[in-house]
C-alpha cells in the first residue's frame, strides 16, 4: 500500500470524554468505527507514518490484576500516538491505606486526562467512573472485558471481511470473555453459540436481553451444555482459561467440570476448514486447548495479540481527541 493511499485519519467514533466500561456503553456504529480506525492505525504504522494527535496528554493505568497484553497495548499505544503513561499500583497508592476509590478518581481528574482499570468486581469501576470527570476504561473487570473484544472483532473483520453471517462458538466458563461477547452478538447482529458446563453459565439477565437484541438485529445468542453441537460448521471457534484469576480456589472442581470442553483437534473438525481459533490469552496448553490447535495453521491468536495494540489505539484517541 503507497502512503499516499493512506490518509492520517483527520476523523473518528465521537466519544470524546466518554466512559468505556462495557461493549454495550458504545452503539453498533461506534463499533464499527472503531475497529474501521484500528485497521487504518494499524496501516498507519506498520508504513512508518508519524502520527501523534495525543501529545501532551496522559493515561493513569491501575492494575489490581495481573496484566502482560493490556499492559503493553495500552502502554505503547498510548506513546505511539504520542502521548504520557503513568501506570499505579494499588499497594503504592493511597486507597490502600483506606482513601475511597471516588476520593481517588477525584484527584486523578485534576491530574490525568484518562484512566484505564484492571479489577475484579465491576462494581469499582462504576464507583470511579461515576466520581471521575475523565474517560475511565475497563481494561478488564470480572464481569467485562471490552477492550479485547474490540481486539477480536478487528482479527474477524481481518480475516473475513465481514461479520454478517458469522457464526462464533465460545467454548468454556460463562465468564466476563462469555459476557462481552453476548454484547458484541447483541449490538451487532451475529450468531453466538455459548457451549458452557452447567452451573457456569452467564448471568441471566445478561443472557436474556443479548438474546432479545441479536434477534432483533437478525443474529442470535443460543445456549447449549454440547460443545460439540455447538462447533458444527463454526467460523470461528473461541476459548478462554477455565480458571480465572481470583478462582483459584475452585481449580479442582473447575478442571474437573470443563475437561469435556476442551479445544481440541476431534472439535476443530466439526468445524470446517476456514474455521479459525481465538484464544485472549494467557493459555493453559492442556487445559481448555492443545497445544497442535493453539499453534496450529486455524490458529489466529497472535493476531488477536497483536491487534490489542491498535484496537487500544483506537479507543484512546477516539476517547482523548475531539475531532470537532
Amino acid at each position: 500500500m503507497a502512503v499516499a493511499s493512506l490518509p492520517v485519519p483527520s476523523r473518528w467514533p465521537s466519544l470524546y470524554g466518554r466512559d468505556v466500561l462495557r461493549l454495550a456503553d458504545l452503539s453498533p456504529d461506534d463499533i464499527v468505527q472503531l475497529v474501521q480506525l484500528a485497521r487504518d492505525l494499524k496501516q498507519i504504522q506498520k508504513l512508518r507514518i508519524p502520527f501523534e494527535p495525543l501529545k501532551g496528554k496522559t493515561l493513569a493505568m491501575i492494575f489490581e490484576k495481573a496484566s502482560t497484553r493490556t499492559r503493553v497495548s495500552f502502554s505503547v499505544g498510548m506513546q505511539q500516538l504520542g502521548g504520557h503513561i503513568l501506570e499505579l499500583s494499588p499497594t503504592t497508592l493511597q486507597i490502600s491505606r483506606g482513601e475511597t476509590l471516588e476520593d481517588t478518581a477525584r484527584v486523578l481528574s485534576r491530574y490525568v486526562d484518562a484512566l484505564m482499570v484492571r479489577t475484579g468486581p465491576h462494581d469499582r469501576l462504576e464507583s470511579l467512573a461515576e466520581a471521575a470527570t475523565i474517560p475511565v476504561i475497563n481494561g478488564l473487570s470480572d464481569d467485562y472485558h471490552p477492550c479485547q473484544l474490540l481486539a477480536d472483532l478487528l482479527t474477524l473483520y481481518e480475516r473475513f471481511g465481514t461479520l454478517n453471517g458469522l457464526v462464533v462458538t465460545y467454548v468454556g466458563d460463562g465468564s466476563n470473555m462469555a459476557n462481552s461477547w453476548i454484547e458484541a452478538a447483541a449490538l451487532l447482529g451475529f450468531g453466538l453459540r455459548l457451549a458452557v458446563p452447567p452451573g457456569y453459565e452467564p448471568p441471566a439477565a445478561v443472557l436474556e436481553w443479548g438474546q432479545s437484541e441479536a434477534k432483533s438485529r437478525g443474529g442470535g445468542v443460543y445456549l447449549t451444555h454440547d460443545p460439540k453441537e455447538a462447533a458444527v460448521d463454526a467460523d470461528v471457534i473461541y476459548t478462554d482459561v477455565w480458571v480465572s484469576m481470583g478462582q483459584e480456589a475452585e481449580t479442582e472442581a473447575r478442571l474437573t467440570a470443563f475437561a469435556p470442553f476442551q479445544v481440541n483437534r476431534l472439535l476443530m473438525q466439526l468445524a470446517s476448514r476456514h474455521t479459525v481459533f481465538m484464544h485472549c490469552l494467557p493459555a493453559h496448553r492442556g487445559q481448555e486447548v492443545t497445544e497442535d490447535v493453539i499453534d496450529g495453521d486455524q490458529s489466529v491468536v497472535w493476531d488477536q495479540a497483536e491487534n490489542r495494540l491498535h484496537a487500544q489505539k483506537a479507543l484512546l484517541l477516539s476517547l482523548l481527541a475531539n475531532p470537532s
